[in-house]
Formats: structure tokens, sequence, C-alpha cells
């Protein structure tokens, strides 16, 4: 008798608690964290502040779904807080100037979308390492920020600021947008061609290419798609703050975002990417944020755990790549 095998179907059933398995780890360490701050505060496990949790977290998701995707293909995008950065400020004075929402929201999502293609352009056109070129755009566009604010605070209201604050059956609108984006990452990754293209570049650039995948084209779509994304995220935020304030965003959401995704596992070398395993680290540098919030420890170190747990990553990351090699 001769052996049976199982179905597509079948093979992608069998292979659905992979994605529980492979990050077994980290969700050990949230469920760990998370019952010491239940025992540590009696605020931690109440409804409003897990909710309030997932709202704070929903920007800093549809970046780092973005983000993951990018990574998978072996890029790097350092200027996805500036981006945020330039599109709160422009939204909030087209917002104060008058303009219609529908149109004040196109030309930012529009902004993003130039922001991110400009990057990918010079990258793939002029062969400028994505390190280089992204740090460079991170510092010419928070001083575009810095220009448009004029060093003064604009702040919003009506139809944006109900996207930021509303809710829907007790679930916010910004943790829905979330959620659907990073399931959309997720389909195109793992179902798409464009998402076997993705780490088929990242995976090895010259076997894509002699293999008929438009590497150009992909890799400048993915630094347009971080753009759009970015703009998404920057309508976000300033619906959630309700303000717009020199500083916002910029560099710390950009070291936030990069530390989500390599906490999750995708690789910085390219070819691996885990949209499932971005939103957990999303979710652990959330929670770790809201605690030492909870526990009044000085805001000062929160930047400090994130750059410590993104080191940690970052080598568990290095350590990985060398043992599959």
């Amino acid at each position: 008798m001769t052996p049976t095998t199982p179905s597509a179907a079948e093979a992608r059933r069998l292979r659905l608690p992979d994605a529980l398995t492979q990050h077994i780890g980290l969700i050990g360490v949230i469920v760990v964290i998370g019952v010491f701050l239940t025992v540590a505060t009696d605020a931690f496990a109440t409804g409003p502040n897990l909710v309030n949790v997932l709202r704070q977290i929903s920007v800093m998701a549809v970046l780092a779904a973005g983000l993951t995707l990018l990574l998978g293909a072996g890029g790097l995008d350092f200027s996805l807080g500036s981006q945020v950065a330039v599109v709160v400020a422009t939204l909030a004075q087209l917002l104060s100037a008058g303009v219609p929402l529908p149109i004040a929201l196109a030309a930012v999502l529009a902004l993003g979308v130039v922001m991110g293609l400009l990057n990918g352009v010079i990258i793939t056109v002029f062969g400028v390492a994505p390190f280089v070129v992204t740090l460079a755009s991170a510092t010419l566009l928070d001083g575009v920020a810095l220009i448009i604010q004029n060093g003064q605070s604009v702040s919003i209201g009506g139809d944006l600021t109900a996207l930021g604050l509303g809710t829907a059956f007790g679930i916010p609108y910004l943790v829905l947008i979330a959620a659907a984006i990073c399931a959309i990452a997720a389909i195109v990754l793992r179902w798409t061609r464009f998402g076997r293209d993705i780490l088929a570049i990242g995976g090895n650039k010259a076997a894509a290419r002699l293999t008929g995948i438009p590497v150009r084209s992909r890799t400048v779509t993915l630094y347009a798609l971080n753009g759009l994304f970015a703009g998404i995220a920057g309508i976000m935020l300033l619906s959630r703050l309700g303000a717009s304030s020199p500083g916002t965003a910029g560099l710390p959401l950009e070291l936030s975002v990069v530390a989500a995704v390599v906490i999750g596992g995708t690789a910085l070398h390219g070819g691996s990417a885990t949209v499932f395993g971005t939103v957990l680290g999303v979710l652990l540098l959330g929670i770790v944020a809201n605690g030492l919030n909870l526990l009044q420890i000085d805001s000062f170190y929160q930047p400090v755990s994130v750059g410590l747990v993104l080191l940690v990553a970052a080598v568990i990351n290095e350590l990985r790549y060398r043992r599959k090699r």
C-alpha cells in the first residue's frame, strides 16, 4: 500500500501551528511580562488599559507591516518615522487652512508615496546603500517637518479626531485599520506571487533576476508602499493626538518599528519575513512601554529599553542567520 500525499489544503492546515511554535519564545516573554504587570499593578489587566495599549501600538503596527515586506526583500528604511512626521505636520497645516478632509487625506497619502518612491529610485537607479539613503532622507525630512511646523503646535478637530477616538463594538477604529493592514501584508507575503518575489529577491538578488523577477521595479514598489503606509500611519497618529507638534514621530518611532520587526524574527539580511512575528514584536514593545508608565518609571528609560531589546534581537537575528548558512 503506497502512502498518500496530503492535499495542498491539508498541508496548509498541518503548517498552521508553525506560526505559533516558531514564535513560542516571544509569546512566552509577552505572557511573562503580562503576568508580572498584572501582579505588580492593578491597572494593567483592565479593559480600558488594554484597549489603550492596542490603540497606542496601532501606528507602529502599520509601519512595521510595511517594513517587514521591505526587509524580506533585503531592503531597509530608516526614514519611515520622519515620513510620518512630515505627513502629520502637512495634514495639520492643511486642515487648519480649511482644506476639505478628503482632499487633505488624499494629498498626504500621495505625499507619502512620493517620499517612499524617491528613496526607492535613488537606491535602485544610483545603487546607493539603503542605509545611507534612508538615514540621509530621515535627517532631511525631520528638518522639513520642523519647517512646516514653524515651531508651533497645530490643533485639529472634527471628523479626524473622531477616527482616532472612535470605536466599533468596543474596538478602536485605529486598531481595526492596523489589523486589516497587517492581515493584507501577511496574505501578500505568503500567498501571492509578489510575496514570493520579495523573499526571492531578499534571498539572492542575482538569482532572482536570472529567473525573470523584475528586481528593480519590485524594490521601488516596496519603498513606495512603505511611503503609503507612512501616510496612513501619519493620518492615524494625528487623529489620535489631535494636534501636531514639533518633534512628533521621527527617529524614535522608526527605531521602535525596526526593533519590533527584528524582534519578530524577520531576517535583517532578507529572504525571510513574518508578519505574525512582527505583530508580536509590536505588542511586546507596547506592553513594555505601558508597563513603564504604570510602574511610574521615568519616561527617559523607555528609549533605553527599546535600544536594549533591539540590540539583543539583532544579535539573535544574526546568530540565526549564521546557523541557517
